[in-house]
């Protein structure tokens, strides 16, 4: 069985916990409303409101004059993660996080221990809100996209689990959008077709789905009948570290993508860095608003775990594959993969001061957001990404 755990408006909730005075107060983290800024989490009472992540802050901020907009501490919210994913590791080594807010557990293997996984779902809630003071919404399944589904219908501060016998009379009364890949636009060409359940979904066939989707409608088909092969993978044993975020409204700003690239980029780093690997192939994954999606490489002369040299790939692969004219990115996804162990790597001779101030820059910056909160050392190309 495999529980999905997403924290409830996570940046959000952080900071209501630290600040008690903002609780029940419209409220979001993210830019600047002057300066292109997007939301990056928006709690609760800012929701009432009709605001979500990936909103334009000036557009947040139109909805709710008085809503409180806080700049992102996005270090400080990494070593909450951390500790989130250390009560995570008192039940199972098999978790797979998808970001800094959610992860898969496979807990096959801990119910002699712990009891059952819903009961170890409740007991991972006790003890984030015992002592992290946070909420968190779990789904209990067999497989990755019903637990996903499951904890989404959960939320907020619930648990959920989808019983084998019962996933269809779970999945046929959810709307369509709920499955992976049914964005905006492919949500209103099923509407069209009178397709407006997981149910209508399921009762069509494979081949109209293909035709409608491409290679992407089989996949749909097996999402609505339940059926999702992908097993846990812990990031010591994956090929592969990646995030990505699907967006709440397509996004045609460039900036706004550039620093939602760069937040992807340090916490693909940070993971890269935590489990002492280094990773030659760098790939940029952008869904547009049509569903075409791209998916771009490029494979570096050395492996690295640098913020900054994964970031300027990472740029350089968006800027290149961003059109003039486009109808918005739906999902950005950063990843890393061609794993080597950290150790000693060839160099070049003419890069290497300059590497070696970047990896120095990386290891002393994590030792001083750990020790101090992300306050105390910010990088220049973080600056843009903050006052957006």
């Amino acid at each position: 069985m495999i529980l999905h755990i997403d924290m409830d408006a996570f940046y959000a909730s952080i900071e209501e916990r630290d600040r008690p005075g903002l609780r029940g107060k419209p409220m979001v983290v993210g830019g600047n409303p002057d300066k292109r800024g997007v939301v990056a989490a928006a709690n609760y009472a800012a929701r009432r409101y009709g605001i979500h992540s990936a909103m334009p802050t000036a557009r947040a901020k139109h909805l709710c004059p008085h809503l409180i907009v806080l700049p992102p501490r996005h270090s400080y919210y990494a070593q909450v993660s951390q500790q989130i994913r250390d009560i995570f590791h008192r039940y199972t080594p098999l978790v797979e996080p998808l970001s800094l807010d959610e992860a898969f557990l496979d807990v096959k293997h801990s119910h002699l221990l712990f009891g059952e996984p819903a009961d170890i779902g409740a007991r991972i809630k006790r003890e984030i809100r015992d002592e992290l003071k946070l909420t968190a919404s779990v789904g209990v399944a067999h497989n990755k996209f019903l637990a996903k589904v499951a904890s989404e219908a959960g939320k907020p501060d619930g648990i959920l689990e989808v019983n084998p016998a019962g996933v269809q009379a779970f999945l046929d009364k959810l709307p369509v959008s709920k499955l992976w890949g049914v964005g905006k636009v492919n949500n209103q060409r099923l509407q069209n077709l009178g397709i407006h359940t997981i149910g209508d979904l399921r009762a069509q066939t494979p081949e109209m789905l293909e035709e409608l989707f491409g290679s992407w409608g089989g996949t749909l088909w097996d999402l609505a009948h339940g059926k999702d092969h992908r097993t846990v993978v812990p990031d010591h044993r994956a090929k592969s570290l990646s995030h990505e975020t699907t967006f709440a409204e397509d996004i045609t700003d460039v900036e706004a993508l550039r620093g939602w690239l760069l937040d992807l980029t340090r916490q693909v780093a940070m993971r890269l860095r935590r489990n002492r690997i280094r990773g030659r192939i760098v790939h940029v994954k952008i869904r547009f608003a049509d569903f075409r999606t791209i998916t771009r490489s490029r494979t570096l002369s050395q492996s690295t775990d640098v913020t900054q040299e994964l970031w300027d790939t990472g740029l350089a692969m968006l800027l290149q594959n961003l059109p003039l004219r486009h109808r918005g990115v739906r999902l950005l996804g950063f990843s890393v993969s061609g794993f080597d162990p950290t150790g000693p790597c060839q160099t070049d001779l003419f890069d290497e001061s300059i590497r070696s101030r970047q990896v120095r820059l990386d290891t002393v910056s994590d030792w001083i957001h750990a020790r101090f909160g992300s306050a105390a050392l910010t990088r220049a190309a973080e600056l843009a990404h903050t006052s957006e």
